[in-house]
C-alpha cells in the first residue's frame, strides 16, 4: 500500500511539473475540477446531465489549458523536451487525447446519422432526447477510456501502475482544486507562468 500511494504522489508530482507551468491552464485546471465535482455528484441523480458537464465543461476547459497555453518548447525547469515529455507520459499525452477527442466529437454527428446508435437506442423523438443519447455515448466512452489506458498500462508498466493511474485520473478534481485555487489571482496580477519554485527545492 505505501509503493501504491507513493507511486500515485510521483505521477501527480510529475503530471504538476511537466505539463502545468502556463497560470492560465492552471485556472483552467481549477474551473475544471469544480465542474468534475459537480458532475461526481450529479452522477447519483442524472448519470447523462454529469457526462454533459464532464465533456462539454470540465474536459473543454481542462484539455483548452494544455492544448492552446502550455508552452510546447524546451522545459529549462526540469531539463526536457516537449517530445521528451511526451513520450514519457503515463496517461494520454496530446496525441491520444488528439484521438479520444476526435471520437467524443464524432459521436454527435454519428448518432444524427444513425438515430438508433447501431441498435443501442430507440430513434430519437427530439432534441431533448437526442441529447440525452449523446449525454449516454459520452459517459460511456469517458469509462471506457479510463479503463482502456488502465489495462494497456497493465501489459506497459504493470498492474499497479494502471491502478494507480486510474486513481490518479479520478481523483484529480481534488488535487487540482488543492493546488491550483491561487492561480486565477496570479493571473490577475499579471504573472502568465508558475515560477515553478517548488521543482527546484526539489532538484
Amino acid at each position: 500500500m505505501q509503493s501504491f500511494w507513493q507511486e500515485l504522489q510521483t505521477q501527480r508530482w510529475d503530471d504538476h511539473r511537466y505539463y502545468h507551468h502556463s497560470r492560465i491552464n492552471q485556472s483552467l485546471h481549477f474551473v475544471s475540477a469544480i465542474s468534475f465535482m459537480v458532475a461526481y455528484v450529479m452522477l447519483f441523480t442524472d448519470p447523462v446531465a454529469a457526462a454533459l458537464i464532464a465533456w462539454l465543461v470540465a474536459m473543454v476547459t481542462r484539455q483548452s489549458g494544455h492544448f492552446f497555453f502550455e508552452p510546447k518548447g524546451y522545459d529549462e525547469v526540469n531539463h526536457a523536451t516537449h517530445e521528451y515529455k511526451e513520450d514519457v507520459k503515463v496517461g494520454y499525452n496530446l496525441r491520444r487525447k488528439v484521438v479520444l477527442h476526435v471520437i467524443w466529437a464524432a459521436v454527435p454527428l454519428v448518432l444524427w446519422l444513425e438515430p438508433t446508435f447501431f441498435g443501442v437506442f430507440q430513434p430519437y423523438a427530439g432534441t431533448e432526447e437526442f441529447i440525452r443519447h449523446v449525454g449516454m455515448v459520452w459517459l460511456a466512452l469517458g469509462v471506457a477510456g479510463l479503463l482502456f489506458r488502465m489495462v494497456q498500462l497493465f501489459f506497459l508498466r504493470g498492474v499497479q501502475t494502471g491502478l494507480v493511474w486510474a486513481t490518479k485520473i479520478i481523483t484529480d478534481p481534488f488535487s487540482d482544486a488543492r493546488l491550483y485555487y491561487k492561480a486565477p489571482l496570479y493571473l490577475m496580477r499579471g504573472e502568465l507562468m508558475d515560477p515553478m519554485e517548488e521543482e527546484e527545492q526539489r532538484a
